[in-house]
């Protein structure tokens, strides 16, 4: 991926935590390679080359910095100008904790191993392999030195079921052992979280970061027994909790704001939490949408006057995920044509109906939001809604079920149909659950009544064809469009 030396000198050379994770720094001279905030002294620019990754970096035979640590960098925005089948081919890498062959990886995407290969070679220079198996180290890395985990519960959470093949992928890697990178930080870790069902992660971003928004965002739609916005002395102390299962495991999560090192402590509390850490990171960067390249996004909507404007108020535009694709869909469904909290107020009594209740480790009551199975027989008939809107709901489960309707990052438009194939379904709520339940920086629900009266004169609401064709200039990022025509009706009442 082409990258302009000029700028990544200037950037690496004023240590701009803007570009954190953006690029990396790699020093011909130690055969290293480093974020581009990095406290060592700076190398002279003859002696270094730029990567967009570190699986690049990598790649090309350096080894990470252990004093920057790019484990710790922000997700690398140039994933995102691949070609849209490589970005799903690494996220559904990303989202199974195992390693998949390359024929696996293909049959989900609907192509050949061939052509995968091929994509890959084009567009990120690595092979599907490669790319795993650096974040997987890295990912690694970030744990040993966070952690108290054993080393083999650390090669198994990282995705590798086998100890000597992850010694040996590690090795590659970091040019030492796990147990040596462990005897390093001994001193360190005893005033860290020694138990391992008790374990802290740490997930950066590149700054701004609105914290105090997102928190009332999902404060206004959280799930009793489910989720828990906790407000702090200030907005900036808040902390977002949820229940979770996965892996069979069911826990607990608190996230923190650390804005002076810019990046979130997550703690994580689980019988086995080595087994869902990996899970739970990805689904925290899509939920929190750590990995946007918000300088990008703010320069092209704000050549939009309307758009601008917002953006002055507030700079920091990120989209706020879901944690669990079918969760928000089912959620969407609910909300059709009513307000957000009689949305919520109607989820939080399925969650009720059909949640399954445990006792956390606090000693108090939490409930696990209902998946595909647990609701194949529910009616709907006691929380709330009409038969019609009943009948939806079972035939969205039943269509998740069969099959019907795939999670597995399909694209915007096989997406929209194979929801609005379902009776009850319209395009509004298969582009709102593209937009917030998968995180499809394009979707865009254009008939959507707030995005009408944004977008009109006066009085007079904008049609849908007319949204459309205003959002055409906000390709690729209308979602995040859609979040600032809603954020400029509340400054209209401000005003």
């Amino acid at each position: 991926m082409a990258l302009n030396p000029e700028t990544c000198a200037r950037a690496r050379l004023a240590r701009d935590k803007r570009f954190d994770g953006c690029f990396y720094t790699a020093v011909k001279t130690s055969g290293i390679f480093c974020r581009p905030i990095c406290p060592a002294r700076a190398p002279l620019e003859r002696n270094v080359e730029y990567f967009a990754t570190a699986a690049e970096a990598s790649a090309a035979g350096y080894r990470p910095c252990l004093r920057c640590r790019p484990d710790a960098a922000p997700g690398s925005p140039a994933w995102g100008l691949v070609s849209t089948t490589v970005q799903r081919a690494l996220s559904l890498m990303r989202r199974d904790r195992e390693a998949q062959s390359i024929e696996q990886l293909a049959e989900r995407l609907g192509i050949s191993s061939r052509y995968l290969r091929k994509l890959f070679t084009e567009h990120v220079g690595l092979s599907p392999l490669q790319v795993w198996q650096t974040e997987r180290a890295l990912f690694a890395f970030s744990l040993l030195r966070d952690t108290s985990l054993p080393v083999s519960e650390i090669a198994f959470a990282s995705g590798f079921n086998s100890l000597r093949r992850f010694n040996a992928v590690f090795r590659d890697v970091y040019r030492r052992t796990p147990s040596e990178v462990r005897r390093e930080e001994r001193e360190g870790r005893a005033s860290r979280v020694g138990s391992p069902e008790s374990v802290r992660l740490y997930l950066s971003y590149r700054p701004p970061f609105d914290w105090p928004q997102l928190l009332s965002f999902f404060s206004a739609r959280a799930l009793h027994g489910v989720e828990q916005v906790i407000h702090g002395d200030t907005p900036a102390a808040g902390i977002y909790q949820r229940s979770f299962e996965l892996e069979g495991q069911r826990g607990l999560l608190r996230v923190r704001n650390q804005p002076e090192k810019g990046r979130l402590e997550v703690e994580v509390i689980a019988g086995r939490s080595g087994a869902v850490l990996y899970q739970v990171r990805e689904k925290l960067r899509r939920l929190f949408d750590l990995d946007a390249d918000t300088e990008e996004i703010h320069r092209h909507l704000a050549a939009d006057p309307l758009l601008a404007r917002v953006l002055e108020q507030s700079p920091d535009v990120r989209l706020p995920g879901a944690w669990d694709p079918f969760e928000y869909a089912l959620r969407a469904i609910l909300g059709q044509q009513i307000s957000v909290a009689a949305a919520t107020t109607i989820a939080g009594r399925l969650v009720s109906a059909y949640g399954e209740a445990f006792v956390g480790p606090d000693g108090q009551e939490y409930r696990l939001f209902p998946g595909p199975e647990q609701l194949a027989e529910a009616d709907f008939s006691s929380i709330g809604v009409t038969r019609t809107r009943a009948q939806t709901l079972r035939n969205f489960v039943a269509a998740t079920r069969n099959g019907e309707i795939d999670f597995s990052e399909p694209e915007l438009e096989t997406w929209c149909q194979q929801m609005t194939a379902l009776p009850g379904i319209g395009d509004w709520t298969a582009h709102y659950t593209a937009m917030r339940g998968l995180s499809m920086p394009d979707a865009f629900p254009a008939s959507d009544l707030g995005v009408l009266i944004a977008l009109g004169t006066g009085d007079k609401k904008a049609t849908p064809k007319q949204a459309l064709a205003r959002a055409e200039d906000w390709r690729p990022w209308r979602a995040y469009a859609a979040l600032l025509l809603w954020q400029s009706l509340k400054l209209r009442q401000t005003a």
